[in-house]
């Protein structure tokens, strides 16, 4: 089940069934794994900090947090995605909103899969993957 969830936030405006379509495809892409329980919830700054604080440790707002519950087969786990942050990363990269948010959904699914970002090069890794996926995103019918 891929759910969508909000707290102190509007509900996006996605096409939430052609999301579940493409990140079951991502999942599959990444050594034919299954997506079990997704769980989305969109935030603001205010509470992604929140979280970032209290799971994590960490005094900074960022776009998204992962919580993997994952098996090496199903790709399971929460994502808390700050709307606020991605907006202001879409003016950043000079980019679509619903680009960047596409962009920060899927990369909550490559965390999942395996694919980290914070290591030398690793970074780099996960921004072919993520623009795969898009490429899947923007190039089939979801």
């Amino acid at each position: 089940m891929i759910g969508f969830d909000v707290e102190n936030v509007s509900m996006p405006a996605i096409d939430r069934a052609s999301v579940r379509k493409w990140l079951k495809a991502v999942a599959f892409d990444h050594d034919g794994r299954q997506t079990g329980s997704l769980n989305y919830i969109f935030c603001n700054d205010e509470r992604i900090l929140q979280v970032n604080k209290e799971f994590l440790g960490h005094d900074y707002y960022t776009d998204i947090i992962t919580f993997d519950y994952s098996t090496p087969k199903k790709v399971s786990g929460d994502m808390y995605i700050s709307l606020d942050t991605v907006l202001s990363n879409s003016k950043k990269f000079r980019t679509s909103y619903e680009k960047e948010l596409l962009r920060v959904i899927v990369h909550g699914v490559l965390h999942l899969c395996g694919i980290n970002d914070k290591g030398p090069g690793e970074r780099a890794v996960m921004e072919m993957h993520e623009n795969r996926a898009l490429e899947m995103w923007y190039n089939s019918e979801f």
